[in-house]
């Protein structure tokens, strides 16, 4: 009698947008991750490989490689500030579009924040009227941050309040699959969340976890400082990375330094898995 086991989790990188299949080769990647365009600024997102969406879209199917797109990090739509909110909807949705065109399996969007003045409340509001008005051609996967007090998706009970407010928008976005969580192990860390409980504590807020970033931590525990570093060079217990990417079952993209350090930390990650 044949035992059948579950299938290898997919592992990947982010990658330099220009080629992100050359860029999959060079470090053994099932998956790759990239911008579209200046990850810092306001223009409208480009698809930088040779022949635009529609040559990556055929040729990531061909090499059977998964895409992932991360949404510019100046988007805030959860601000109250206008000037900030949006343009900020307006180029997710233009990221979203290209994304889709480009055969992209998600992208992935920060929680986002408001100021230390500002009732939160408005702010995860903001997020419900923002995924009831965007087309999501693509999920839109959510990502829980490293710093910041007012920040929507820091700590535990804010992104318990977030995700009430998203799930419950209109035409039920999180149960139509069209929103999903994406967690990331050094933004947990220095955010203050525990990675040994981490896939259990948000699995029991969100019901999914769609995609992992597997990053060591610089700094401590609780610092809200957003630095990766390399599997095994930081400050995250290698036995929780592990237990945190075996729980959650999801893909996972390795966001640490360099091509060989990529390459490493992929290669670390299957070993053990």
């Amino acid at each position: 009698m044949s035992v059948s086991s579950a299938p290898p989790l997919r592992i990947g990188a982010h990658v330099d947008q220009v080629d992100p299949l050359a860029e999959a080769k060079a470090r053994s990647a099932d998956l790759v991750q990239h911008f579209l365009g200046d990850p810092q600024g306001w223009k409208a997102p480009t698809v930088a490989y040779d022949g635009g969406a529609e040559a990556l879209r055929s040729a990531a199917a061909e090499a059977g490689v998964g895409v992932y797109v991360h949404a510019p990090y100046v988007l805030n739509v959860a601000t109250l500030n206008n000037r900030i909110r949006i343009p900020s909807r307006k180029l997710l949705q233009q990221t979203v579009d290209l994304a889709a065109r480009a055969g992209a399996l998600g992208v992935i969007v920060h929680g986002g924040h408001v100021s230390k003045d500002d009732d939160p409340e408005v702010g995860f509001d903001n997020w419900r009227k923002c995924v009831e008005r965007t087309d999501l051609k693509v999920p839109l996967l959510i990502e829980n941050t490293a710093g910041g007090d007012n920040a929507m998706a820091r700590r535990l009970e804010r992104i318990a309040r977030l995700w009430e407010l998203v799930a419950g928008a209109q035409g039920d976005p999180v149960g139509a699959g069209q929103v999903g969580f994406c967690l990331d192990t050094c933004h947990a860390h220095a955010g203050g969340i525990e990675l040994a409980k981490v896939v259990e504590q948000v699995l029991s807020i969100t019901g999914r976890i769609d995609l992992v970033h597997a990053n060591d931590s610089r700094d401590a525990f609780d610092s809200g400082a957003d630095r990766h570093t390399n599997l095994g060079n930081g400050n995250i217990d290698p036995d929780d990375m592990l237990a945190v990417v075996r729980e959650a079952a999801a893909p996972v993209v390795v966001e640490t330094p360099g091509v060989d350090g990529q390459a490493a930390d992929i290669a670390w990650l299957r070993d053990r898995l």
